[in-house]
């Protein structure tokens, strides 16, 4: 209801703003409500922590403020700490009980990578979502990924963490008209949702989900983060949603189409992923005629 209070006129000849505000059935305090941007401050310590995050998942909120001290000399407590990361959406990664309930109502499926050999690509697509640092506030950023070519086949970027999100990075991924065998992402809320499951059976995948707080099970879009953000995001700082969807734009082409990888053997993500024959074995050939 607090989109009515757009309708209060101040000015009103007849009826006054209180009365209005009753009508509409809003609180009078909204109509001086004033939206107030994040400080520079908490954004430069959001930005630190992602680095920190991207360094060591397993740090807790009191190494993190001896880390910050320490390497950046920034004094700030643990309660500051708690929000800001929570706002991020980083969670320490830490073996402990299990304190916790999945909730009913999510679909969680079983983790079918950890014996299985990828030989070729398009056999195992994987997703992630990260966190941007923004001057006026948090974007979040959605890739899917081929588990043996490294190549990022969709991405998207959004102001919400939602599965519209990532169901937008997937439809990008699913122009080529390939569907994988299996599709592998972490526990999070958009990836148990009833929509983004009944989207991925639909297309006959099969689903398989990292243990929880098993970052090493989706490694390797994981290991994209790491490039993206030191390579491009930190770097240039984007001030806007479209600055940083043309500068992500630029970068993925790079990273497709131009940039060797050492794990295929000196081909790109695009050449290894349009090899008919497996990976390994193009891989070989190029090291052997180099």
């Amino acid at each position: 209801m607090n989109g009515c209070a757009e309708l209060v006129e101040k000015e009103h000849p007849c009826l006054s703003v209180r009365a209005q505000c009753e009508l509409l059935e809003v609180s009078r305090s909204t109509l001086d409500y004033e939206v107030v941007c994040e400080s520079a401050e908490d954004l430069k310590i959001k930005r630190i922590m992602d680095e920190i995050y991207l360094r060591d998942p397993c740090l807790g909120t009191r190494k993190i403020v001896i880390v910050l001290a320490r390497d950046h000399s920034m004094v700030v407590n643990r309660k500051r700490v708690r929000r800001l990361r929570g706002e991020m959406g980083l969670w320490t990664i830490f073996r402990g009980p299990r304190t916790s309930v999945a909730n009913s109502t999510h679909l969680k499926f079983p983790y079918l990578l950890r014996e299985r050999v990828v030989t070729a690509a398009n056999q195992v697509w994987c997703s992630d979502i990260t966190y941007v640092p923004m001057p006026r506030g948090n974007a979040f950023l959605c890739a899917v990924m081929d588990w043996k070519s490294r190549k990022v086949l969709g991405w998207a970027v959004s102001n919400t963490m939602d599965v519209a999100l990532c169901l937008a990075a997937l439809g990008m991924a699913l122009k080529s008209g390939v569907v994988p065998e299996i599709f592998n992402t972490d526990q999070g809320s958009q990836f148990t949702s009833q929509e983004w499951v009944q989207t991925l059976q639909s297309l006959g995948m099969e689903i398989s989900m990292d243990g929880k707080g098993r970052w090493m099970d989706n490694v390797f879009i994981e290991r994209l983060w790491r490039s993206v953000k030191h390579e491009d995001i930190y770097l240039h700082e984007y001030g806007t949603m479209a600055e940083l969807e043309t500068g992500l734009a630029r970068w993925m082409k790079h990273y497709n189409h131009w940039r060797p990888h050492a794990a295929l053997g000196g081909l790109t993500p695009a050449q290894a992923h349009a090899q008919k024959e497996p990976v390994a074995e193009a891989s070989e050939a190029l090291q052997k005629a180099a």
